[in-house]
């Protein structure tokens, strides 16, 4: 015959199970918040490591030319937007690799190949000019850069300069004188592209008289700037392949570049005009075309 416990005793056993499944629920909690949930102090980590390369500074070309005849206007704006695009394509490598190499790696891997590629550039610009004018000399004395490791925020621009569309992008490394983009994106959608066509704008570089030394950096700013607007209109042009009526490409691509665009042109021409001759009828090269 079974004995029955006392009451006292009942009592005990139900505060145990009680408390047993009490920490059996706060372990499974625990388990499952340390799972699911990212802790704050690894993105504040992440966010730091990021931060921690430092930037990348570079000597200003740009304020450094004498005046540009028109013959070389065009080369030389390719080159110096080439510039830029060294010194940001040095940066996302100086991200990228964080914690390689020893001592030395910057300086090996990234600052050292820099500066050579801003030899040959910055070459290309001196020999530009120099087919039509004196050719600049000393120039190479502004191809090193340094390295701010104090990770303080930056663009990395070359120093004294705004070269960078004001968009906040840069053009293509293989930027030409002609500011046709190809309405290819970078995620590789051939197909869409095809279908969409390309957007071709009249070159402003090569229509531009001889700029004054310091209205150099403005139109190149403005004139990277008017690539960029041409890059961002093809991209539009091929996320929207299908939509609107007969003229939607009109009304929503095409019209608002060519204002885009004018306004552009005509920051051009100012900056020209405040020490120069300013040039006229240049309004004529904001419209853009759409080719098939």
């Amino acid at each position: 015959m079974s004995r029955a416990l006392p009451k006292y005793n009942k009592r005990r056993v139900a505060i145990i199970g009680g408390a047993a499944a009490v920490a059996l629920s706060g372990a499974v909690i625990a388990g499952t918040a340390l799972a699911g949930t990212p802790s704050k102090s690894s993105g504040d980590n992440a966010r730091t490591l990021a931060a921690s390369p430092g930037t990348i500074t570079c000597p200003d070309v740009a304020s450094q030319l004498p005046a540009i005849p028109a013959s070389a206007q065009a080369e030389v704006t390719r080159n110096l937007t080439l510039l830029q695009t060294q010194i940001d394509e040095a940066n996302k490598r100086l991200v990228d690799t964080v914690g390689q190499g020893g001592d030395n790696f910057v300086q090996n891997a990234i600052l050292g190949p820099l500066e050579d590629k801003r030899i040959a550039t910055i070459n290309r610009i001196a020999t530009a000019i120099g087919r039509t004018a004196d050719k600049p000399q000393g120039l190479d004395a502004l191809a090193p850069c340094t390295l701010n490791a104090d990770g303080a925020a930056g663009s990395g621009a070359e120093t004294g300069t705004d070269t960078g569309a004001d968009t906040g992008t840069g053009a293509e490394a293989t930027a030409t004188p002609s500011e046709t983009a190809s309405a290819a994106d970078d995620t590789g959608a051939g197909a869409d592209a095809s279908a969409a066509g390309t957007i071709t704008c009249p070159d402003v570089a090569s229509q531009l008289p001889a700029i004054p030394a310091s209205a150099q950096a403005e139109v190149t700013r403005n004139l990277t700037l008017l690539q960029t607007q041409i890059d961002e209109a093809n991209k539009r042009l091929v996320d929207t392949v299908g939509q609107g009526g007969d003229n939607f490409v009109q009304n929503a691509i095409l019209g608002p570049l060519a204002d885009k665009r004018k306004s552009t042109i005509d920051r051009i021409a100012i900056a020209i005009g405040r020490t120069a001759d300013k040039p006229t009828g240049l309004d004529s090269l904001a419209a853009c075309t759409l080719t098939k």
